[in-house]
C-alpha cells in the first residue's frame, strides 16, 4: 500500500503541479478578459433567464433549469461537503480563497465550454441530443484531424474518469457518511446505490433531469439553511473566519493532519484542485448535460450554465467553509466527509449528521454516469450501451473497494487528499 501511495503522490505532483494550475486559472483569466467580465456584467440577467423560459417548443431533451440541476447534482454534495473539507484540512483556511478564485474565473470557462457544446451538438437517431467537448473539438477546430485526435483523447479519458472521479469518489463519500451516521456497512450502501443509480441513469438524461430538478433544489435549500443555523450560533466567530481565509491565502496558516504551517503554495494547490473538482469548470462534464437542453440559442444556455460555479462554489462551498472554520473543526485532524459531519454535529447534534448524509446520497445522481454513456456514443452510437449498463455494477464494486481500503488501509484518505 505504501508503494501505491507513492505512485499516486508522484502522479499528483505532476497533474496538480504549477503548469496545470496555471493552465486552468490562466484560461479562466484569459476568457474573462476577452469576454470583458461577462460573469459579473450578466450575473443578474442570467438569474432571470433560469425562470423566464422553459424551452418547451425548442429542440432538446430537458429544460434549461433541469440541465443546470443535472450538473449541480454532482457538485452540490461531494464537492461541497467532502471537497471543501479536504481542501481546508490539507491547505488551511486560505484554500477557500483559491476556491473562490477558481469559481469566479471558472464562470467564464463554463460559459464558453457549454455554449460550444450547444452550438456543435448533434441529434441521435432516436431524437435525443448529444454534445460535449468531443463534438466541438472535432467540428470547431480549423484543423479537423487535430480536432478528431483531441476529441478521441477526451472521450477515452472521459470513460476512465467515470470510474474514478465519477464513481469511486462519490460511492466512497456516501459509504463513509452512511457508516458514520447510521453504521450501515459499505456493501449494503453499494448495493442500494447501484439500484438507485441504475433506475435513474437507464432512463437517460430526461429521467436524470427530472430527478435532479426535484432533489437538488430541495437539498441545496436544506443544506444552506442548516449552515446558516450553525453560523448564527457562531455569529461572533464569522468575521474572524473571513480574516483567517484571507490571511491564510497569502501568508499561510497551520493546517491539521500533520502540517505545521501550510505554505501559500499548499493553500493554492489544494484550493484550486478542490475548487475545480467542486465546480467542474473546464473539466468537460457539464457541457454534455447542457447540450441536451431545450433552448432557442447556444449563448442563452451558456449563460445559464455559468451559474453553476456561482451556486456551487461561491454560495454553497463558502457556507461549508465558514461552518468548518468558525466551529474550529478544521483543527481536529479530521478530513473529507468526516470533518464536515463533525463541524455540523458540534452545533446541531445528530441532525447535522443526517443532513450531511442526505447531501452525500443526493450527490450520487452524479452526472458522470451519463457522461460515460455520452462519450461511448461518440464512438459507436448505441452499440456500446453495454459499457453504460455495467456502470451500476461498477458503482457497487467501487463502493465496496473504497470501503475496504478506508477501513483496513486508510488509503482513501491519502487518495482523496491528493486527487
Amino acid at each position: 500500500m505504501t508503494g501505491i501511495h507513492q505512485i499516486l503522490s508522484l502522479i499528483d505532483e505532476v497533474v496538480w503541479g504549477p503548469f496545470m494550475m496555471l493552465l486552468l486559472i490562466g484560461t479562466g483569466i484569459f476568457l474573462t478578459y476577452r469576454l470583458r467580465g461577462l460573469q459579473l456584467r450578466k450575473l443578474v440577467h442570467t438569474l432571470r433567464l433560469v425562470s423566464e423560459h422553459d424551452g418547451k417548443e425548442e429542440k432538446g431533451d430537458i429544460s434549461p433549469f433541469r440541465a443546470l440541476m443535472a450538473t449541480l447534482s454532482g457538485t452540490i454534495g461531494t464537492g461541497n461537503i467532502a471537497g471543501v473539507a479536504t481542501a481546508i484540512s490539507m491547505g488551511g483556511p486560505g484554500a477557500l480563497f483559491w476556491m473562490w478564485l477558481t469559481a469566479v474565473v471558472g464562470m467564464a470557462t463554463k460559459f464558453v465550454e457549454c455554449t460550444l457544446a450547444l452550438h456543435f451538438r448533434d441529434e441521435l437517431p432516436d431524437g435525443t441530443m448529444i454534445g460535449g467537448p468531443f463534438y466541438y473539438l472535432e467540428r470547431g477546430l480549423k484543423y479537423r484531424r487535430v480536432g478528431i485526435v483531441l476529441g478521441m483523447s477526451f472521450a477515452v479519458f472521459g470513460i476512465f474518469s467515470s470510474f474514478g472521479i465519477g464513481n469511486m469518489t462519490q460511492a466512497n463519500s456516501v459509504s463513509i457518511a452512511m457508516n458514520d451516521t447510521f453504521n450501515v456497512p459499505g456493501m449494503a450502501t453499494g448495493l442500494v446505490l447501484a439500484l438507485a443509480v441504475g433506475t435513474v441513469i437507464i432512463g437517460g438524461i430526461k429521467r436524470l433531469g427530472f430527478v435532479a430538478g426535484n432533489l437538488v433544489p430541495f437539498m441545496a435549500i436544506l443544506y444552506i439553511l442548516s449552515a446558516l443555523i450553525v453560523l448564527i450560533f457562531n455569529f461572533d466567530k464569522v468575521p474572524a473566519a473571513f480574516l483567517q481565509i484571507i490571511d491564510g491565502a497569502f501568508s499561510g496558516t497551520a493546517a491539521a493532519g500533520g502540517f505545521t504551517g501550510a505554505a501559500v503554495a499548499s493553500a493554492m494547490r489544494f484550493g484550486i484542485a478542490r475548487g475545480i473538482f467542486s465546480n467542474e469548470a473546464g473539466l468537460g462534464s457539464a457541457p454534455m448535460a447542457h447540450a441536451t437542453a431545450k433552448t432557442p440559442n447556444s449563448v442563452r444556455q451558456g449563460l445559464i450554465a455559468m451559474l453553476g460555479p456561482f451556486i456551487d462554489t461561491i454560495v454553497v462551498c463558502t457556507m461549508t467553509g465558514l461552518v468548518i472554520i468558525s466551529t474550529g473543526a478544521w483543527e481536529t485532524g479530521k478530513t473529507s466527509t468526516s470533518l464536515s459531519i463533525h463541524a455540523f454535529n458540534s452545533q446541531m447534534g445528530y441532525a447535522g449528521d443526517v443532513i450531511i448524509t442526505i447531501g452525500m446520497a443526493v450527490a450520487n445522481t452524479r452526472l458522470y454516469k451519463y457522461d460515460g454513456k455520452s462519450v461511448t456514443f461518440w464512438y459507436k452510437d448505441d452499440k456500446v450501451i453495454k459499457h453504460f449498463v455495467t456502470m451500476e455494477v461498477r458503482v457497487f464494486i467501487e463502493s465496496l473497494i473504497q470501503h475496504i481500503l478506508d477501513r483496513n488501509f486508510k488509503m482513501i484518505r491519502y487518495y482523496g487528499a491528493y486527487s
